[in-house]
């Protein structure tokens, strides 16, 4: 009886092995396929502009945006990936979620604008606004409070006239075009990251 315990075991013992060998190697293998791939190669990078990257942390799946004109407004930008879009949209498959608040000197009232970026089929971008509301300070966040109508309800003219007071203050293609391809790189590096840490640890007892 105790033979055949000792023997269950070291037939446990290296089954799990067997299968912890397997799963390294096809984490390997992903990481192999990840790292010599180039999902995004061809599309427009884009660039910051007048806007400095503030926060950007590797752990972090945002990142946040500001400038300061010499008129004192100040734009603080926190853009993540959002849902996948649909097929056919360029060659980048996450939408970026874009929320932007401007801030005048003097003023403590908030102009807040929920945003979307998508890729367009010449592998460049383009925004669209989906909310945009005025706060009475940062910290108003009462579900009671009025903050402004459906953006979709204002009148063509104006939906357009916002859109264009933001691209006047530097949120154009280059901007949209750099969020959308730093986020997916940044996501990707994140992926892989995962994989290192996974392959790593199940690796130091196969």
């Amino acid at each position: 009886m105790e033979k055949m315990t000792r023997l269950v075991k070291l037939f446990t013992r290296n089954y799990r092995t067997l299968r912890d060998l397997e799963l390294v190697r096809a984490l390997q293998s992903e990481i192999k396929y990840e790292e010599s791939s180039k999902p995004y190669q061809g599309h427009q990078a884009g660039s910051l502009g007048d806007f400095v990257l503030d926060w950007d942390n590797h752990q972090s799946k945002d990142v946040v945006l500001r400038r300061r004109f010499d008129s004192g407004e100040e734009i603080a930008i926190s853009s993540l990936l959002g849902p996948e879009a649909g097929a056919g949209e360029g060659l980048l498959p996450r939408k970026v979620l874009m929320k932007i608040c401007i801030k005048k000197l003097g003023l403590s009232p908030i102009l807040q604008f929920d945003c979307g970026i998508f890729s367009c089929g010449d592998n460049s971008s383009e925004f669209s606004i989906h909310n945009a509301y005025y706060c009475q300070s940062l910290s108003c966040s009462g579900a009671s409070e009025y903050k402004g109508p459906s953006f979709s309800s204002l009148d063509p003219q104006l939906q357009d006239a916002l859109k264009e007071y933001l691209i006047s203050r530097g949120i154009g293609v280059d901007l949209t075009s750099f969020l959308l391809l730093h986020l997916h790189k940044k996501e990707q590096d994140q992926y892989v990251n995962w994989l290192q840490k996974l392959e790593a640890m199940v690796a130091k007892d196969a």
